[in-house]
């Protein structure tokens, strides 16, 4: 009876603790949505992919340490694919121990909002995390495309890391112009895609679209270096180690 009792109470605290974190809206926090891809292969390739976990993780810890409510969604909703690699050493983080250890964080990535279930007008910001994943689906998702481009054209922050920027592919601004076109981006880097031997699997280079579409692209002279774009609304990270600086970013932002 006394393991029952603490089995319930546990579950109270979690539930207790879950409820607080989505009623931040109704006491006027800023709400920023993550969106995540809901694919875990590699097309054909027979390779494992999804989220990659840093990106995920450290964002949303920093965002609600800043005081904002953070609501997580991806494109079929339900249990959100993490890149197993993002799980192993080295890759892992303190801040990735410290989700997986998270009964409400864990909670909300297993049972993740479907994203066109959502009424994205009610957010404030949008911070996409990277991974390979997201080439197969939200890249080529109308919902998605036409989400980035109200935000972009509202003026609302879009964060973006790694490989997220290809979601920008088929995204136009209000004139039909690539959104891209005359911006300053970054994201995954040809280069970070080689060393991995991954480039042969992929739908399309995330770098050469972007210079394709007339982005002032840029990107490190060393693989893995931590490094952000911001040009107007559209916030835009390299690679992993780029997630705890946009986060960051994105939380200054908001709290302007």
């Amino acid at each position: 009876m006394k393991n029952i009792f603490k089995a319930a109470l546990s579950l109270v605290l979690v539930v207790s603790s879950f409820f607080a974190t989505t009623s931040a809206s109704a006491e006027g926090a800023k709400r920023v949505l993550i969106v995540m891809s809901s694919e875990s292969a590699m097309g054909l390739s027979g390779k494992l992919t999804g989220t990659w976990f840093e990106e995920v993780a450290t964002p949303y810890y920093t965002l609600r340490e800043a005081g904002y409510e953070v609501v997580m969604a991806s494109l079929k909703g339900g249990d959100a694919p993490i890149d197993l690699l993002s799980m192993q050493a080295p890759f892992t983080t303190a801040n990735t121990d410290k989700f997986l250890n998270d009964a409400v964080a864990m909670q909300a990535l297993k049972n993740t909002n479907k994203l066109s279930d959502l009424n994205v007008n009610d957010f404030d910001a949008l911070f996409v995390p990277g991974g390979y994943g997201l080439l197969w689906d939200l890249a080529s998702d109308s919902f998605t495309i036409k989400m980035i481009e109200d935000f972009y054209a509202d003026n609302k922050p879009v964060a973006m890391v790694c490989h997220a920027p290809a979601i920008l592919r088929d995204a136009k601004k209000r004139n039909g112009e690539p959104l891209v076109k005359g911006l300053t981006v970054t994201g995954f880097m040809n280069a970070e895609d080689d060393e991995l031997d991954l480039s042969r699997h992929l739908l399309f280079s995330l770098e050469d679209m972007l210079k394709a579409n007339g982005a002032n692209y840029k990107g490190t002279k060393k693989n893995w270096q931590a490094h952000i774009e911001i040009d107007g609304p559209l916030m835009t990270g390299q690679n992993p180690a780029s997630a705890p600086v946009l986060a960051k970013a994105l939380a200054k932002r908001l709290n302007k």
